[in-house]
């Protein structure tokens, strides 16, 4: 038996037929060169269900207590992959648009509590040799770092190299858990004295076998100051209530899903230029694209737009499942004209953001967004997160492989994230770093957000004025 932890625990007490809580990715892939598509995805559905010992939180169902609480994990002694693992065509020639149309349907769906809580879909009928995978698993079970290293579990840098084993395995799990332990001694082997990296992953670990630090309390008394008094501070939060905007209001369960590929190098050389990081270009792409898309719209707010933007705080002690996260406000400063003056905002308000954290141990960064995001739990409980919105979207970028990855030979061109909306933030941004490229997938309420394709160019004409800036361009 495995217990949620609170966070956990809240992802399942807020799912509803309208807010689903589950997390999910599209995969898609090229055919290795002389393959045949049939025999190549007979094989591929063959390895994902052949599994003689599942691991967590693949094997496993959810158990509430005699109250009807939500307990524990425990192992399904009756699981039935095939109802897990399913096969699609869409009509060839598939297009993208036909593909991101059949997956928004498929993310829409509640996942069945009396089953493990997760499904695959192999996905055939594109074109160019192309396929693709979608998969969704529960937030309760696991945030978006975990899912990143499951499903590396999948895959290999080698497009030589040939797996025969599930990645929902526990033969995978064994498999990761050695070449990350072998990665580990290799650089032991490899160092002299211990980096400032590692003393401070000593004194982390010193810091929570005596509790918790006064950087904590006094973290909380800063943001409750900039909460009180925000023009003294640059720090955003989820305090103040976020402009009303169409994505601002209660959602239905119908979701509507689009992804795009932008350059990694373009991103980081804006960031270069202007003293940034990638999240700091990725924030300001995001609110430079809303700008456009709200000012097209005829609804462009006077006041900034916000996002909640999460922070893993995932150890090797946490392992892989359920939510090592906390979570920054950042403002979006989508009421700035000009693209340098919106990043140095939304780079302040993260920085002072980063600076509340820092010192912190991973326990007492959970117990600060616990209490830091007490409003926003309070708001949707009690059903009025469309009138006090407690910010308009969240961003989240999922560090991903740093190289071309394959599957038994099948080039993964795009590892698109989809993640859930709520009530008051009708829209989604999540992104994964994939080789030399930025992989967004956007998610949004079929009725808040019904043009919400044209995002895609609106992120693009944001990273130009960006770059136009930076003067890179």
């Amino acid at each position: 038996m495995h217990r949620l932890s609170p966070i956990d625990q809240g992802f399942l007490i807020a799912e509803s037929r309208e807010t689903p809580m589950h997390i999910g990715g599209l995969y898609l892939f090229t055919l290795p060169e002389g393959a045949d598509e049939q025999e190549f995805l007979w094989d591929m559905h063959n390895i994902l269900t052949s599994v003689d010992e599942w691991r967590r939180p693949f094997g496993h169902k959810l158990k509430s207590s005699a109250m009807g609480a939500v307990a524990h994990w425990v192992p399904d002694e009756h699981l039935d992959v095939d109802y897990h693992v399913r096969h699609s065509a869409l009509p060839k020639p598939g297009r993208y648009r036909e593909l991101f149309q059949l997956v928004g349907r498929l993310h829409q769906t509640l996942l069945d509590r009396h089953r493990p809580l997760w499904e695959t879909h192999l996905i055939e009928g594109l074109q160019n040799r192309q396929f693709a995978l979608y998969s969704k698993v529960h937030h309760a079970a696991v945030d978006g770092v975990a899912a990143m290293r499951l499903a590396m579990a999948f895959y290999t840098a080698d497009p030589g190299e040939r797996r025969d084993y599930s990645p929902y395995s526990m033969e995978a799990e064994r498999r990761y858990r050695a070449m990350r332990e072998a990665a580990k001694e290799a650089k032991a082997r490899a160092s002299e004295p211990p980096s400032d990296q590692e003393v401070n992953v000593v004194a982390e670990v010193l810091r929570e076998s005596f509790g918790l630090s006064r950087h904590l309390m006094g973290s909380l008394r800063e943001y409750a100051r900039a909460w009180r008094k925000p023009a003294e501070k640059q720090l955003a939060t989820s305090w103040k209530v976020s402009p009303q905007t169409s994505f601002s209001t209660k959602v239905t369960g119908a979701r509507r899903f689009v992804a795009q590929s932008y350059s990694l190098d373009r991103v980081k050389a804006v960031g270069k230029a202007m003293g940034g990081t990638v999240n700091d270009v990725v924030l300001a792409m995001c609110g430079g694209g809303l700008r456009r898309y709200l000012k097209d719209r005829g609804e462009l707010p006077t006041d900034p737009l916000t996002a909640m933007t999460p922070v893993s705080i995932r150890t090797e002690k946490r392992g892989e499942y359920g939510n090592s996260v906390g979570a920054l406000v950042a403002n979006l400063a989508t009421h700035l004209d000009d693209a340098a003056e919106r990043f140095r905002a939304t780079q302040a308000s993260m920085n002072e953001g980063k600076d509340l954290l820092r010192g912190m141990s991973p326990k007492e960064v959970e117990l600060f967004t616990q209490l830091t995001q007490a409003p926003a739990m309070l708001v949707g409980a009690l059903g009025l997160a469309d009138r006090f919105p407690p910010y308009s979207t969240v961003i989240s970028n999922v560090p991903g492989p740093s190289r071309t990855v394959y599957y038994n030979g099948a080039r993964i061109d795009g590892m698109y994230p989809m993640s859930s909306v709520y009530h008051g933030f009708a829209l989604n941004f999540t992104l994964i770093s994939n080789a030399d490229q930025l992989d967004f997938g956007i998610i949004a309420c079929r009725e808040s957000a019904p043009s919400i394709q044209r995002i895609i160019d609106d992120l693009e004409d944001a990273l130009v004025d960006l770059e136009e800036a930076a003067g890179i361009r």
